[in-house]
């Protein structure tokens, strides 16, 4: 009895700072589900719910990959120019993605940016395909770094989220990973921030919503499976304050834009921040470890026809919260730009032989 009394008491002051910041904010569009909210000067955590609650990461996933990548492009293994080339496996994958053909090449920089912008599973794939060691040895490395980063609850089995029995995090793991992006690869933050991107197949405004609409959103990454909902890891900064939120199960993507409005303003402004610190922030024995699956709830018929209606005759979401602009119509890209294959290749030799004359047997001397 003592033990659980001393942990409630070590809670209490996050709880007590909860309740009173969230009763200040307008209530949220769907039901509570998880979330954290990190100062990331601090590393103390403002406010949670649910945050040991594991649950499928779907494309938060691929912060965990774009982590490992960095590691290797500051190790000098790889470089921003590497070439991917993408595979059958990886062309298969389903969407979000770039709809590659196989044998296709792209840069890593351009993966990266398909992965971070537009949630591109092909890419996260051929990238993890393409590292040292294949993908298996990839895998083993995201979970050998997650243990390495304290996200003792979180395990990975791909490297693009895709649905898959093993695969689950909670959302005070993602907010370890989310801050030690920030803090481990700050050369790298640009990655995180690219209003959208422009490829072969078309235009693709970032997935982050808060990049454009939310005053001091810095970045990071959403994701979306049946089982998991909407999930989204968000940072952002505003007069010297800099936090990072995690939103876990929304049930639309804008629910999790607004509830992750709603969640960085209250850390941008809260006056008190006396919650522990995020590294001693870990479950009880008794935390329920089944993974969290809402499928039921997410894709019967009825809820996707709901989503479908939430979207504006202009395609686009509306956005209802006043810590939100409105979501501008157009939006800046930048080029992710895919390198010539084997048949390209083969075919600009043909063509350069075609200007070179043909050898005559000499005359006979």
């Amino acid at each position: 009895m003592t033990g659980r009394i001393a942990r409630m008491l070590r809670r209490l002051p996050l709880t007590l700072l909860a309740l009173t910041v969230m009763a200040q904010l307008p209530a949220a569009g769907a039901s509570a589900n998880p979330y954290i909210v990190v100062d990331a000067k601090t590393q103390r955590v403002l406010f949670a719910d649910e945050a040991f609650k594991r649950w499928y990461p779907a494309s938060l996933t691929k912060l965990m990959t774009t982590y490992l990548v960095f590691e290797d492009l500051v190790a000098g293994r790889l470089r921003l120019d590497t070439p991917i080339t993408v595979s059958a496996a990886a062309a298969n994958e389903a969407p979000s993605k770039m709809y590659f053909s196989p044998g296709t090449r792209i840069t890593l920089d351009s993966a990266l940016k398909m992965m971070l912008v537009h949630s591109a599973n092909d890419a996260a794939k051929a990238v993890a395909e393409n590292e040292p060691g294949g993908e298996q040895a990839f895998v083993a490395r995201m979970n050998a770094t997650a243990a390495s980063l304290g996200m003792n609850s979180t395990h990975f089995v791909n490297a693009n989220g895709m649905p898959k029995d093993g695969q689950y995090t909670t959302a005070r793991d993602m907010a370890a990973l989310a801050m030690a992006l920030q803090k481990n690869f700050p050369q790298f933050a640009y990655f995180f921030d690219i209003p959208g991107i422009s490829a072969d197949s078309g235009r693709y405004r970032n997935t982050n919503l808060l990049l454009s609409t939310f005053d001091g959103a810095t970045g990071m990454k959403t994701g979306y499976i049946c089982a998991a909902g909407y999930n989204q890891v968000s940072t952002a900064q505003r007069d010297g304050h800099s936090v990072v939120s995690v939103v876990l199960g929304a049930s639309s993507i804008p629910d999790r834009t607004e509830t992750s409005a709603r969640l960085l303003q209250s850390g941008l402004t809260v006056a008190s921040e006396n919650g522990p610190l995020l590294s001693a922030f870990r479950p009880g024995p008794d935390v329920d470890k089944t993974v969290a699956d809402i499928s039921s709830t997410m894709c019967t018929p009825e809820a996707i026809q709901a989503r479908i209606g939430v979207i504006d005759e202009d395609g686009n979401y509306p956005l209802n919260s006043p810590y939100l602009k409105p979501l501008p119509e157009d939006y800046t890209t930048v080029p992710a730009k895919r390198l010539p294959n084997d048949t390209d290749m083969a075919a600009a030799e043909l063509d350069q032989l075609k200007t070179i004359p043909l050898p005559y047997a000499r005359p006979a001397q």
